[in-house]
């Protein structure tokens, strides 16, 4: 029986690692940061990567399959991730490759079609997360009319994050508003919370709920923070709206409301899966135009990071409502701000 060693990848063995994804028909993941690999003296025989709380790239060499390379592999990007504090890890992999994940206790959320199954290391962790969210929504679930959801990144909230949230609740009985709750904009997810929690105080039959690592994620939909190929960013919007036909069903709800994307491609994509999707899942999609200044310009987070970069403050007053305006202005804000440099597009939400 052979004898392996596992240890982390050098950069000058990349190469080998794309040929051995390329032989099960995958591609290296952009936002790797860890990368290791299963040698057989000097040959590379597998391979597993992590990317935040996720376990990506992770391909055996098809003679070596089966003889319990992978179970070594996952046990070792496992211990990567507590080391790192990260005990609720995720992955995603092909529908034929589930079962193996399975039997190193992983439980399956969400599968797109044939291209992709989302999985976690808890058994109930997406129904604890469901129950979390009903818990959340308490007696408003029992409001008359139509149920709607809005999901954003709020990066930082505007007028037209506002607008958005505003129609869709004047439409709804009951209006769910998700908030993204990566880590990986300028704006922090907390503060992003009570930017949209001041903003939206109004609407009294609106819900708050944090997407956790279920929706619009770096473990369901990286392409989102990280641009990507067009077909990638397809296959990660078809799983993202898988989770998010699970959520609506334990939620009841009817209609998520989009906001038109102009300048993000992910967004686009994203945007153009759902309104086909959703509809096959029951769910109504509707997209809204982004709304715009007095003098014709379009309101978008991005637009007021890009006005903060340069000082202008006209065009931020113009852009934000006076709860996000007095955050900038604050001690928090100008830390915030400090870090201010190129986002990645699809924060632009």
């Amino acid at each position: 029986m052979a004898e392996y060693t596992l240890r982390p990848l050098r950069e000058d063995e990349r190469p080998s690692m794309e040929a051995l994804l390329a032989q099960e028909g995958l591609k290296r993941d952009a936002g790797l940061d860890y990368s290791c690999g299963v040698f057989d003296g000097e040959s590379l025989v597998a391979t597993g990567s992590c990317a935040g709380n996720t376990l990506r790239c992770l391909a055996v060499a098809k003679d070596r399959q089966g003889g319990g390379i992978l179970n070594q592999l996952v046990l070792h990007l496992i211990q990567v991730q507590h080391r790192r504090g990260n005990y609720h890890v995720f992955l995603y992999t092909k529908p034929r490759n589930a079962p193996l994940f399975a039997d190193l206790g992983f439980a399956e959320i969400a599968r797109a079609g044939d291209s992709m199954v989302f999985l976690e290391n808890r058994k109930t962790g997406f129904s604890d997360y469901l129950a979390r969210l009903r818990e959340e929504t308490g007696a408003l679930a029992s409001r008359p009319g139509r149920t709607g959801a809005l999901v954003m990144n709020a990066n930082p909230f505007t007028l037209g994050h506002q607008y958005l949230a505003q129609e869709a609740g004047k439409a709804c009985g009951l209006l769910h508003l998700f908030v993204v709750s990566e880590d990986v904009s300028l704006f922090p997810a907390r503060v992003r919370t009570e930017l949209v929690r001041a903003g939206t105080a109004h609407l009294k039959n609106a819900v708050l709920h944090q997407t956790g690592s279920y929706l619009i994620s770096r473990a369901t939909f990286p392409a989102y923070f990280l641009p990507d190929s067009d077909a990638v960013c397809e296959a990660q919007a078809r799983l993202d709206g898988a989770v998010f036909s699970r959520i609506a069903d334990a939620l009841g709800i009817q209609v998520r409301y989009l906001g038109e994307e102009p300048a993000s491609a992910v967004t686009r994509i994203y945007n153009r899966h759902l309104a086909q999707a959703l509809p096959a899942a029951g769910i109504q999609c509707r997209i809204l135009p982004r709304k715009t200044t007095p003098a014709g310009e379009i309101i978008s987070a991005s637009a007021v990071r890009k006005a903060l970069a340069r000082g202008d403050w006209a065009t931020v007053e113009a852009m934000v409502p006076p709860s996000t305006l007095a955050c900038l202005r604050s001690e928090e804000g100008g830390n915030i701000l400090a870090g201010l440099g190129p986002q990645n597009g699809g924060a632009d939400r």
